[in-house]
């Protein structure tokens, strides 16, 4: 039977991804008591007595964490900031021809939320000829407060709250959102996106936002040839799908938490012949992190991508 531990398992990520688990059969979570959830040593233990390890913390302690790992069998997945750049970690979205990379990993990082919405467009963009890599680029994503994490939700939550969070919250004011050097790195821009998030009052979901002027691209296409490019990028791919230009159509409003409970990530590609959005829509806690932490765990184990998760 395969062990897992969740270093982190009382933070959001996870506990979704316990969640998640404590429907499979073919694995065995390994726990420690409350007493000894924060002690090194039986963390170690535990680790090195893992197949996989998941590293739910903030990025200084997923740093520590990854370094108590001596084993040369288990597998650590994080899913911090901390290692997503780094040339040593393998950046697990398997959509983007990483499948392979990742299953032959001991170290894998799991993308951020507002990251795999961005890059879930730009990158096959990139990669079909359509967009030039040197392009202005700008985004905007809409998040449920849970991706703020245990202190974003009990401020939500709180009796008495600040009207203020009654609508939507601008941040990342500074353009130095965590989120944005691996958009730049994983998408191989020249220059980094204009990115705005935004959390808004509702629990989970995400609604991420690519804006094209049509000049911007290859031979100045319309929504449909935009729509037929990510199409064939991501033909096959059980956790990704794009929208047909019909379903587009009828949609009239994109919500944010119209895929709320889900792992998957669908696509819609709206607009006219000059000026193009391309929004992908995901719950923030599924594909944007815990349901791709599972994913990337399925593939590090040799197990089809989508078991265990809802699509």
């Amino acid at each position: 039977m395969t062990k897992v531990f969740i270093d982190g398992s009382a933070g959001t990520t996870g506990l979704q991804i316990r969640a998640r688990l404590a429907q499979r059969t073919d694995l065995t979570v390994l726990t420690l008591p409350e007493a000894q959830r924060k002690d090194p040593d039986a963390r170690r233990e535990a680790m090195n007595s893992a197949d996989v390890v998941f590293l739910c913390l903030p990025d200084a302690a997923a740093t520590e964490a990854a370094g108590f790992v001596s084993n040369p069998a288990t597998c650590v997945i994080d899913t911090s900031t901390a290692h997503r750049t780094s040339p040593d970690w393998v950046y697990g979205f398997a959509e983007l021809g990483r499948r392979e990379a990742i299953a032959a990993s001991k170290r894998i990082a799991n993308p951020g939320c507002h990251a795999t919405g961005f890059i879930s467009v730009v990158y096959p963009l990139i990669a079909e000829g359509l967009l030039d890599s040197g392009a202005l680029l700008s985004c905007f994503s809409l998040t449920g407060y849970s991706g703020g994490g245990k202190s974003m939700i009990a401020d939500y939550e709180a009796a008495g709250r600040s009207e203020l969070l009654s609508s939507p919250g601008i941040y990342g004011l500074g353009q130095s959102h965590k989120h944005i050097p691996e958009m730049v790195k994983v998408c191989g821009l020249a220059t980094a996106p204009i990115f705005c998030p935004v959390v808004d009052d509702y629990f989970k979901g995400m609604a991420s936002t690519v804006p094209l002027h049509a000049a911007m691209l290859k031979g100045s296409p319309g929504p449909d040839a935009v729509r037929e490019a990510l199409s064939d990028f991501y033909g096959g791919s059980a956790l990704i799908s794009v929208a047909p230009a019909e379903e587009c159509a009828a949609a009239g409003k994109l919500y944010g938490n119209a895929l709320a409970g889900r792992d998957s990530l669908r696509i819609f590609v709206e607009g006219n012949d000059a000026r193009i959005t391309v929004t992908a829509l995901f719950d923030n806690l599924g594909k944007g992190a815990s349901g791709a932490a599972i994913q990337n765990m399925n593939l590090a184990l040799g197990l089809p991508e989508a078991t265990g998760l809802v699509l």
